[in-house]
């Protein structure tokens, strides 16, 4: 894949994996997401390798991440989002959002797909919407994989 960048703002989003902090990745999924509780850096490290990943760049330091699971051609899964608590409520999250939804890798993509428990008005500034036919899906979850993985 091609690395994209765009300046937005005067912060950096950038498609080159190389850049990417996993350790501050790392850290913020297995204590400060309410989904990734526990992951070990091992499966951070993967989820990355097999994802399109961006990354969010302030002066060179990494505030924020997310990434798509994606075959690039009908299918897209939005995981992972997040920018650092201090950066909050500067437009970060909206503008990782426009630039995933304008990398020309995804602009044709029959369906994408995430899960909130907390966000569903800034999904829905990109054309999100709750499941037209909820019937037709049907999921296998297990929430706490990783911290009973940990007590095994």
């Amino acid at each position: 894949m091609i690395v994209r960048e765009q300046v937005i703002d005067g912060y950096l989003f950038s498609t080159n994996k190389s850049m990417l902090d996993i350790n501050y990745i790392h850290a913020f999924l297995s204590t400060q997401s309410y989904w990734a509780k526990g992951v070990p850096l091992e499966t951070v490290k993967q989820s990355i390798k097999y994802s399109l990943a961006v990354g969010v760049y302030d002066n060179e330091k990494q505030i924020g991440f997310a990434r798509v699971i994606t075959d690039y051609t009908t299918f897209g899964y939005l995981a992972d989002v997040f920018v650092d608590g201090a950066c909050r409520g500067r437009g970060i999250s909206k503008n990782l959002l426009s630039f995933i939804f304008t990398l020309a890798e995804l602009t044709k993509l029959r369906r994408f797909m995430l899960a909130t428990r907390d966000a569903h008005g800034l999904y829905a500034g990109v054309d999100f919407k709750a499941l037209k036919n909820p019937e037709y899906f049907m999921e296998k979850h297990d929430p706490n994989i990783y911290l009973n993985a940990q007590t095994h």
